[in-house]
């Protein structure tokens, strides 16, 4: 399923968490996912929210350098190897996976995670079952190799 991520730029400091937390907090909204990426000086907090239209409207509102990004979301089975096998079919399919991360679970048996790759569409398909050899763009029978 695709859905929209929110970035949050933010000041690599004490405290900067719990600030973007509690504005969150202040206004009802609800963290379904969560990553931060730091350097030295300053960090990006993606997110997965209950209303990432109403986040970016507040959290700019606040101060804050926010974009909405599209990621694609996929429940995996909670088995070893369950991310490596829609992993591989991406990678088949020459589909570059710039990052990934951990969603809220929704059962004992399912994990959930965020992926943000180079071709979001084709991507859904394929996780959704559709194979690299099946797809348009794949025809040529060239299978490119992992991009990590």
């Amino acid at each position: 399923m695709i859905i929209q991520q929110i970035s949050v730029f933010v000041e690599n400091r004490p405290g900067t968490l719990a600030e973007v937390l509690g504005v969150l907090k202040e206004h009802a909204i609800n963290l379904r996912a969560l990553s931060v990426a730091d350097t030295a000086d300053f960090g990006i907090l993606r997110m997965i929210v209950n209303d990432p239209a109403k986040v970016e409207v507040i959290l700019r509102g606040a101060g804050y350098a926010v974009k909405a990004t599209p990621v694609l979301t996929m429940t995996v089975a909670d088995t070893p190897g369950g991310l490596l096998e829609k992993m591989e079919s991406l990678s088949a399919a020459g589909i570059n996976v710039e990052y990934v991360y951990a969603f809220a679970a929704t059962s004992a048996n399912e994990a959930r995670v965020v992926i943000k790759v180079d071709n979001l569409e084709r991507a859904a398909r394929i996780v959704n079952g559709e194979t690299a050899a099946t797809s348009a763009d794949a025809a040529t029978g060239d299978v490119p190799g992992f991009y990590w």
